[in-house]
């Protein structure tokens, strides 16, 4: 069971499942580091696009998601979002970071997805142990003692996951820049089970 269908996101009809199944890529087959013969993994990755791209057409698609829907997630690698959310390429936006917290860069990035390239929904999905649980602000100030400079950002770290979802969710609906703010919900992942989990935002 998939999170959105076309038929319902696509005009704007609320999405009704609560518990979705999901994958990660920990369950798909990965080469072994000895599989990288020479050069570095950037080389690597260089590699395959030029395979990719041999057999690349132009899919003649804009930049306005078809489901206008906007997806804010932690940046975990164990969260391969397209494949579990059974999206396709030009579906969503996809925006992340660490902890999949609504920052203001997320904000920015929401803001030109509702206002100038259509999207309406947006989905806020974290996870079941996220680093940002085993760190505090204080890494903040390591880093200054490290490097002579303390950086102007909050690590936005956190020991409630549901919590953090409902702050997430309450920074969307707040903002004034955002034009929708009637279609967001927030999940958790469990990266033991591949559901999500929705939380209630009260």
């Amino acid at each position: 069971m998939t999170l959105f269908s076309r038929s319902h996101t696509a005009t704007g009809s609320p999405v009704t499942s609560t518990v979705i199944g999901m994958t990660t890529s920990a369950s798909v087959p990965t080469e072994s580091e000895g599989a990288i013969r020479g050069g570095t993994v950037t080389d690597r990755l260089v590699e395959a696009n030029g395979r990719y791209a041999e057999a690349f057409t132009d899919p003649g698609m804009d930049a306005r998601p078809v489901l206008h829907v906007a997806v804010v997630a932690c940046m975990d690698a164990r969260l391969d979002l397209h494949a579990a959310l059974g999206l396709e390429l030009g579906d969503c936006h996809t925006i992340r970071n660490a902890g999949g917290v609504v920052t203001d860069d997320v904000i920015r990035s929401l803001t030109i997805s509702q206002r100038k390239l259509g999207t309406r929904s947006i989905v806020l999905i974290h996870h079941t142990g996220c680093g940002l649980e085993a760190i505090t602000e204080d890494f903040r100030t390591e880093l200054e003692d490290e490097v002579g400079q303390r950086p102007a950002w909050a690590v936005e770290s956190f020991r409630d996951v549901d919590q953090d979802v409902r702050q997430s969710m309450q920074r969307v609906r707040t903002s004034p820049f955002l034009l929708h703010a009637d279609d967001v919900r927030g999940f958790v992942f469990d990266v033991k089970t591949g559901l999500l989990r929705e939380i209630d935002p009260a």
